[in-house]
């Protein structure tokens, strides 16, 4: 007859299991704590402005309206003056497409030559790129405002795409660099020894082993240029700014009673985009940082 209190769990056990469940409470709260602003933001959208004044900031709202959604989109509002961001999403598409594309492109070319194709004053180009990433965004002001007027775009979207592909590449090429050196030279020289060129080399072999860097250099390029807000604000004009620029236009130009479910809602519309693209692209993101790492 077997004996049903042998199989109970030890001390050692009980120990481990409350530590795991002590740990998880942690990061629980952690979460929730991390959240709430998240929250409150979307609650506050869906109240009315009687309900923020009379309610309690954590409370669900009694009534769910997207009035507030509506006007923050359209910029139909009665009695306060604002903008819809509508016309300023559509901006920031038209500019956080084609940057993304072009200097993920151009990274990948620098990338693939400066790990793959060893040319003289390969590191010391290397080094000034890298030391690119790091020059403060304000030091670049007056030199790009200049730059883009000698162009005649300035204030134009092509004039936005511009400033973000010069300032991305520095860091398209770091991941593509540091990508491509853990890739085996051997393919080159076989590829080479039947006659493979630079470019076939590159789409053929190089290009279809870089999905997971894409990915990282994909979502780092389009979160970095659609939360921008000084580019916007400095190199822009009415009728091509991007969205952040809109948000702040919107939370600054109400008069009389403040809109704070306009606020809330506009805001969670425009940081929409990059929270859904780590939401669904996030893992992702870090198996492409960890690729490659383990060679090299």
């Amino acid at each position: 007859m077997t004996d049903n209190s042998t199989y109970a769990p030890s001390s050692r056990q009980w120990q481990t299991i409350a530590l795991r469940f002590g740990l998880y409470a942690i990061l629980l709260l952690f979460a929730l704590y991390y959240l709430m602003p998240l929250f409150v933001m979307i609650t506050t959208s869906l109240k009315s402005l009687d309900e923020i004044r009379t309610g309690s900031l954590i409370a669900l709202p009694r009534d769910v309206t997207f009035e507030a959604w509506r006007v923050a989109w359209s910029g139909a509002c009665t009695g306060i003056k604002c903008e819809g961001l509508s016309p300023y999403f559509w901006n920031s598409v038209q500019l956080a497409v084609p940057a993304v594309v072009i200097s993920t492109m151009i990274g990948a070319l620098n990338g693939y030559v400066i790990a793959q194709w060893r040319f003289k004053g390969a590191n010391i180009i290397f080094s000034l790129m890298l030391f690119g990433c790091f020059i403060p965004f304000q030091v670049v002001l007056l030199p790009m405002a200049k730059m883009l007027g000698l162009l005649n775009i300035a204030g134009t979207i092509p004039g936005l795409i511009f400033v973000h592909v010069i300032y991305g590449i520095g860091f398209t090429t770091l991941f593509f660099r540091n990508y491509y050196v853990s890739i085996s030279q051997e393919l080159v020289k076989a590829a080479k020894i039947d006659g493979a060129g630079f470019f076939r080399i590159f789409w053929s072999i190089f290009l279809p082993l870089s999905l997971p860097i894409i990915v990282v250099t994909v979502i780092w390029q389009f979160t970095q240029i659609w939360n921008d807000f000084l580019f916007g604000v400095s190199f822009s004009q009415a009728g091509t700014q991007p969205v952040t620029v809109a948000l702040n236009n919107i939370v600054n130009s109400t008069t009389g009673v403040k809109a704070y479910n306009v606020d809330m809602a506009a805001a969670i519309i425009a940081g929409l985009p990059t929270l859904l693209v780590y939401i669904f692209a996030g893992k992702y993101f870090i198996r492409g940082l960890t690729a490659g790492s383990v060679k090299g």
